[in-house]
């Protein structure tokens, strides 16, 4: 942990050029979605491929609440997660409603819908020529100091999110949406009240969610619909939950990490080809054929076959110490 977080603290003054620099802020991104992503998926194991809905909202909200109301951006960012996380309650009312392939349909079918009202409701969103969002840095501010800013700024909503995480997988609350995990019918015939676990997980889910677009959104200083509100985005964040562990704290961390440098390496050696996409295809069949908790819980396994095995020394009781002296006496 010491060492992640000294690695984390020193990448900026590590990193060679600010084209790396900004490839750690996009990893960063990433990190900070599936790890949103992960308070759904990794605690009630609902899958989730439209979370870009939240993440898109967020980015326009924050955008819209600077350009049409002169709201300070960071009030703004806050301002906007808070609007999603509103407007998620609804839309988990009734979207939680369904199970497995049922919920995965009505997730990509919220972006697809989110996706045309952006790109048709010009006057307002930009449409599909987008939207420029105000720096909230200033432009005096060179490139390099606006990409250290922004990374800090993401590893510390990262941390909070991991915390987060981590308080609610050691509460009474995480115990409940684990067993909604497990086995929903069991637990809500046990007393645990599912729906409303789920829902506030949920909102919770996409309060984050929209945070982490709205930061993406001050650093970028553009949003496109095309891209906000893609399936594509989604995905990645179910990938990057696989691809490290969804039952796992930094499996989303390190799912991002090896998803968002694959990404950019192969878009900085092939341009605007597909090849990113076929890496990523392939990468999540090997994970679900040979990994398919995760590369952190894989680790793990490995670890413990390979670990001694502590002997247990506790004390006999009188009819067993009779048995052991009558097994002698036999073989004697």
């Amino acid at each position: 942990m010491v060492a992640l977080v000294a690695l984390v603290a020193a990448f900026p003054s590590l990193a060679p050029d600010s084209f790396i620099l900004s490839v750690g802020v996009v990893i960063a991104s990433y990190a900070v979605l599936a790890t949103s992503w992960n308070f759904v998926g990794g605690f009630t194991g609902y899958i989730s491929l439209g979370h870009a809905a939240y993440s898109g909202l967020g980015g326009y909200a924050t955008a819209l609440l600077i350009l049409r109301a002169d709201v300070n951006p960071w009030l703004a960012l806050a301002l906007g997660g808070l609007i999603v996380a509103a407007l998620a309650v609804p839309i988990g009312i009734a979207s939680l409603r369904v199970r497995g392939a049922s919920f995965v349909i009505v997730s990509i079918a919220l972006v697809l819908i989110l996706l045309l009202v952006f790109q048709s409701w010009g006057s307002f969103t930009g449409g599909s020529n987008g939207l420029r969002v105000p720096r909230p840095f200033g432009d005096d501010v060179l490139r390099p100091e606006q990409h250290e800013r922004f990374f800090y700024l993401h590893a510390a909503l990262l941390a909070v999110l991991l915390l987060c995480w981590w308080a609610i997988d050691r509460s009474r609350f995480g115990m409940g949406l684990k067993a909604i995990r497990e086995d929903e019918d069991k637990a809500q015939s046990l007393g645990v009240p599912t729906f409303a676990y789920k829902l506030v997980v949920f909102v919770v889910s996409a309060f984050f969610t929209a945070i982490g677009g709205g930061m993406y959104a001050l650093w970028f200083g553009y949003l496109d619909p095309i891209f906000q509100f893609s399936i594509l985005v989604g995905s990645y964040m179910v990938l990057m939950s696989l691809l490290g562990g969804i039952r796992s704290l930094f499996g989303p961390l390190l799912g991002a990490v090896i998803v968002g440098y694959a990404m950019e390496f192969f878009k900085a050696q092939y341009g605007d080809t597909q090849a990113h996409l076929i890496a990523m295809g392939a990468l999540l069949a090997l994970v679900v054929l040979f990994m398919p908790d995760g590369i952190i819980p894989a680790l793990g396994n490995l670890v413990n076959r390979f670990r001694p095995k502590a002997a247990s020394i506790r004390e006999l009781t009188a009819e067993e110490l009779t048995v052991q002296r009558e097994q002698q006496e036999v073989r004697g």
